[in-house]
């Protein structure tokens, strides 16, 4: 889950004109938050693996790596994400994430700023898988771009970019510099090595 404070701690095809469907009533109008085209056809398969080549894509047009990036969608995936399940969670809890990358809203509009996708909602991710990797790629991008030149040996730089995307941006700095994370984050990065040749074996039986 991503954009904690710092602390020290789609629509079907429309019927073919001349069916009896599209005599009897019109087709709808596109929705406003319709999928972006890079997300696979609407299915209830949330799996991380199914969305492999967005991730390639998108890991790619942000400068970040795919396994990092698979890496990070894996650890996500402990929850259900259809849309409907995500908007009801939302509804007794305000602040919660979306989307397959568990996004909120505060990293989401932070990543978006000045990239292809700026004109997009936060809320369009539920619906929107591809977006969601879009959104999370950039957000890794950025986190990168604030990493401290040095941190602790224990730790990858893909670790500690893991630990930006669940901690927060000003976490990741302290744990940088030396603060020892907490339980939390440093449960989110065990689970990052548990899932890491399982991500990389994803990407490379994509290319």
């Amino acid at each position: 889950m991503t954009g904690c404070s710092p602390s020290p701690t789609g629509q079907g095809a429309a019927p073919a004109s001349g069916s009896a469907s599209s005599a009897t009533s019109p087709a709808p109008a596109p929705s406003a938050s319709a999928p972006s085209q890079g997300s696979p056809a609407p299915s209830a398969d949330y799996r991380p693996e199914r969305f492999a080549d967005q991730v390639a894509t998108h890991a790619a047009s942000a400068g970040v790596d795919p396994q990092l990036l698979m890496a990070i969608l894996y650890n996500e995936s402990y929850k259900p994400h259809d849309p409907a399940f995500e908007r009801a969670w939302q509804k007794s809890k305000p602040d919660s994430a979306f989307g397959i990358a568990n996004m909120h809203k505060a990293a989401f509009d932070e990543a978006k700023r000045g990239r292809p996708f700026a004109g997009r909602d936060w809320q369009e991710l539920p619906d929107d898988p591809n977006l969601a990797v879009q959104a999370a790629a950039w957000h890794l991008h950025d986190l990168a771009a604030q990493l401290p030149g040095t941190w602790p040996a224990s730790y990858t730089k893909d670790e500690m970019l893991a630990f930006g995307y669940n901690a927060g941006a000003g976490n990741m700095i302290l744990f940088a510099q030396g603060t020892k994370p907490g339980t939390q984050a440093q449960s989110y990065v065990d689970t990052l090595r548990s899932n890491w040749d399982k991500a990389g074996q994803t990407m490379k039986h994509s290319r």
